[in-house]
């Protein structure tokens, strides 16, 4: 039992009390230990026989440490059983359509008896909803429309949640003897925002037949394994609990190169390197590069040396869409992508001021923990009256605890002060410019009203990024991956504006919003816009989400010196920036 899952199990069981009408302090006791579950970085399943382990843990008490114990040792949780046999387990699915809360979903319940997404469906095109509180033909509408989005979207993954189910599966592969080396292809390994499911290659151990035979048993009895689809000589096909089906394939070390780049994708670019191939005398498959008249390998066991056969430069997997990189690499053209290493700063964070789960100086040393040069502290301003937002009195004082903290650093890490403030219905911000001019980093973000025609939508965001205090442009068209999309926006009238202006743009690397994409990053680079990269984090662990950002920055072509936060030092950093006023 992972982390990810008993956080899961947690939340979903705050879901149901609050659709049971509980006590709410009692719902917010099973959301902070879903929080503080999911922000571990050690198993909490191998914890369950020390429990003073887990009452070490901030948010866990007796009664919530039971229940973690429970939830390892049985897969749930009597509270729990006890609220799926009174509510059906599919409200749990309504809770992932808009405007589908707890409330909303137990008033439904209560009223039509409705619990699952078809019978709501129903519903609603009947116009039963019309006739219920706070419900009219505007929110039967949207609803309608969040349905028609949960069922396209459902069979699709998020890259993160992608990524801890492959890194999960393939630590319990690799406790089988003599296993080399696991890797994830397919969009994953390209770098997609979502998959629509898991490719795993493996290789070792040794080839011969009853070797081979116990590995593919092994891994046909892996234990989070749902619905085993199909078993062959090397290939396991299976689904887990949420439908994501992964196909695990073993293979010898001498083909593994050409397994993985024809399993890596993507097709098109597969169809370009093939015919490549054909117009050489070669031919291409998932076990080799073969010349064609005497069928002999010309390679297999490398992708590197694939390409080269191919009179290619290597191809990074983020770059394989056929979107221009077989004729960058056949010039020897194609850039040199940012990494990881390249980033020296994070310029959007959130503190225990408004809605984040740790302080200043708790985020401060978390960076410097992780290499990185300079953070801006970006708080919410009051317009997000959810998140606790801070209005002008709060902010400066606000400010000024983070001057100190800088100072209190002692240069280990520069400390900026910022604000995300809210870009208003008119265009307007949140805060006085007074106070905006006290800030090192502004970041203007849209938080409300997403439902603007296209031309307000871009009117408001053009009026916002002309005030000469902002800095970032956050999150530029608002999506959600997977739950919410992109307000109608003049992306290109925009990003040109930015330009012009000196305001930087964001790809936000949370990848639940993912936002800007990589096709929005291309064209800002062609307008000559500055990005900046910033993980929006809420907490110390979500400083970590900065890697898929930057692969996202990978898929859009983007090199070093592409982005601001590159820069070495806070100072130059501030100086390619839009110049206060």
């Amino acid at each position: 039992m992972d982390n990810i899952t008993i956080a899961r199990l947690l939340d979903e069981t705050a879901s149901l009390l609050e659709i049971d009408g509980a006590d709410t302090f009692r719902v917010r006791s099973y959301r902070r230990a879903a929080e503080a579950v999911e922000q571990q970085t050690s198993r909490l399943a191998a914890m369950v026989d020390e429990p003073k382990q887990l009452l070490a843990i901030a948010g866990i008490g007796k009664g919530m440490a039971a229940n973690i114990v429970d939830i390892v040792n049985t897969g749930t949780m009597p509270l729990r059983e006890e609220l799926l046999t009174k509510y059906k387990p599919t409200m749990l699915d309504l809770l992932k359509l808009p405007g589908m809360g707890p409330k909303t979903v137990a008033l439904i319940w209560s009223a039509l008896q409705v619990g699952d997404i078809d019978a709501l469906e129903e519903a609603a095109k009947a116009g039963h909803l019309n006739k219920l509180p706070r419900m009219g033909e505007k929110f039967t509408a949207k609803l309608l429309k969040g349905i028609e989005d949960y069922r396209r979207n459902s069979s699709r993954f998020r890259i993160d949640h992608a990524h801890e189910h492959a890194e999960r599966i393939g630590a319990l592969i690799a406790e089988f003897p003599g296993i080399e080396e696991i890797t994830p292809a397919g969009s994953l390994r390209r770098g997609r925002e979502t998959v629509g499911d898991l490719d795993l290659l493996v290789t070792g151990p040794a080839c011969e037949p009853d070797v081979v035979a116990a590995a593919v048993d092994h891994v046909a009895g892996l234990p989070l394994i749902d619905k085993l689809i199909a078993k062959g000589q090397n290939k396991v096909s299976f689904t887990l609990s949420n439908n994501l089906q992964v196909d695990v394939r073993l293979l010898p070390r001498a083909s593994y190169g050409a397994a993985l780049q024809y399993f890596t994708g993507s097709k098109m670019h597969n169809v370009a390197l093939r015919q490549r191939a054909i117009k050489r005398g070669l031919t291409l498959n998932e076990y080799a590069l073969l010349r064609v008249e005497d069928n002999t390998i010309v390679a297999a066991a490398t992708e590197e040396a694939i390409y080269r056969a191919l009179d290619l430069d290597y191809i990074p997997p983020e770059l394989r869409e056929n979107g221009g990189e077989l004729e960058a690499a056949a010039t020897h053209a194609l850039p040199e992508l940012i990494t990881l290493t390249d980033i020296r700063g994070d310029l959007h964070m959130h503190t225990t001021e408004t809605d984040g789960s740790n302080t200043i100086r708790e985020m401060a040393e978390a960076a410097a923990d992780r290499g990185l040069k300079y953070i801006a502290i970006t708080d919410h301003s009051k317009n997000l009256a959810m998140t606790n937002g801070m209005d002008d009195k709060r902010a400066l004082a606000h400010v000024k605890r983070i001057r100190e903290v800088d100072a209190e650093m002692k240069g280990r890490i520069r400390v900026l002060a910022g604000v995300e403030v809210d870009i208003l219905a008119e265009g307007e911000l949140d805060l006085a410019d007074e106070t905006l001019a006290e800030m090192d980093i502004v970041v203007a973000s849209v938080h409300s009203r997403f439902d603007q025609p296209i031309e307000e939508m871009t009117d408001r965001i053009l009026r916002a990024i002309e005030n000469p205090y902002v800095r970032i442009l956050g999150h530029p068209t608002g999506r959600k991956v997977l739950k919410r999309d992109p307000y109608a926006l003049h992306i290109d009238t925009v990003l040109k504006r930015a330009s012009e202006l000196g305001v930087a743009v964001e790809h936000n690397a949370n990848p639940a919003r993912s936002d800007l994409t990589d096709l929005h990053l291309r064209l800002a680079k062609q307008h000559g816009c500055r990005i900046a990269v910033n993980t929006d984090a809420h907490s110390i662990a979500e400083l970590d989400q900065i890697r898929y950002g930057i692969t996202q920055l990978r898929r859009a072509w983007l090199t070093a010196g592409d982005v601001l936060n590159t820069q070495p030092t806070a100072e130059a950093l501030l100086g390619k920036m839009r110049p206060r006023r």
